[in-house]
């Protein structure tokens, strides 16, 4: 599989006689792309609330903003990450940080690198295809195909200094504050 091949999501939910259906079945529709660094996401799943509500018959992959979940939800998403430019070395600090406003935690250093953020949120990755590197404040830890992180609110930055683009599975939940 190519890492810009789509992303086919099949969703199950129950009918009103409480049979199990498949929902949806096809290419994942909703796809962005930073036009800055050609970083591809795709949002696949959110919910609202916990324990999560479960009798929608709406695509619950339409309609969300941002990067982290609304308070008490989550957020499922897979993430084409490319080689990291040379350019973003020259970005502010602050750049990506400055993008995240209300799920950014309030305890947590300055960042150190333009695309290094944080969000109050619990965050399980799953390198699907790829390496990728990610940032902390005063360290950094590279991640394989296969691999996975848990990840508890804490100043990161994916960089990927390879040659081609790191396909990883992310899922995002709300978290009290550090």
């Amino acid at each position: 599989m190519e890492l810009s091949a789509e992303v086919r999501r099949v969703v199950t939910a129950l009918d009103d006689d409480g049979k199990a259906i498949v929902l949806f079945d096809g290419d994942n529709p909703h796809k962005s792309v930073r036009p800055q660094r050609k970083t591809v996401s795709r949002l696949l799943w959110t919910t609202s609330q916990s324990p999560a509500e479960i009798s929608h018959k709406q695509d619950r992959g339409q309609s969300h903003q941002g990067v982290a979940p609304v308070p008490g939800g989550s957020v499922f998403r897979i993430v084409d990450i490319p080689p990291t430019p040379k350019e973003v070395e020259e970005l502010p600090a602050d750049y990506h940080q400055s993008q995240h406003s209300d799920s950014t935690p309030k305890r947590g250093l300055p960042p150190r690198h333009p695309l290094m953020h944080r969000t109050r949120t619990v965050d399980y990755a799953i390198v699907m295809q790829g390496e990728i590197t990610m940032l902390l404040d005063d360290s950094e830890i590279t991640l394989k195909a296969g691999e996975v992180l848990v990840q508890q609110g804490t100043n990161h930055a994916w960089v990927n200094r390879g040659t081609e683009p790191a396909r990883i599975a992310f899922v995002l939940i709300d978290s009290q504050e550090p």
